[in-house]
């Protein structure tokens, strides 16, 4: 299995559990999230612009070192657009 094909198996950041259709949509563009707790979920940029993509996401978590209502910090990695690395958790 290529490495494309493995991601659409993933799970998207901000999906419900319960959705029947979990996995990424066609025609959306996804990064995948690497370490921290939200690591393996792809998050959605479709939407972002390259400003935004590049300023990274803060992602609520209750998986993080803040519990519920904390955010865990996710930066573009260097040369890489399609993955996301973590730098840290905020309150």
């Amino acid at each position: 299995m290529d490495r494309d094909e493995e991601l659409l198996r993933g799970r998207v950041y901000g999906q419900d559990h319960d959705d029947p259709r979990p996995g990424p949509r066609p025609g959306r563009v996804y990064a995948e999230l690497v370490g921290g707790p939200l690591d393996g979920l792809l998050l959605d940029v479709t939407d972002r612009t390259a400003e935004e993509r590049a300023a990274g996401a803060a992602l609520e978590t209750e998986l993080g070192r803040y519990g519920a209502g904390g955010r865990s910090l996710y930066d573009p990695r260097p040369g890489d657009a399609r993955r996301f690395d973590w730098s840290g958790d905020a309150p």
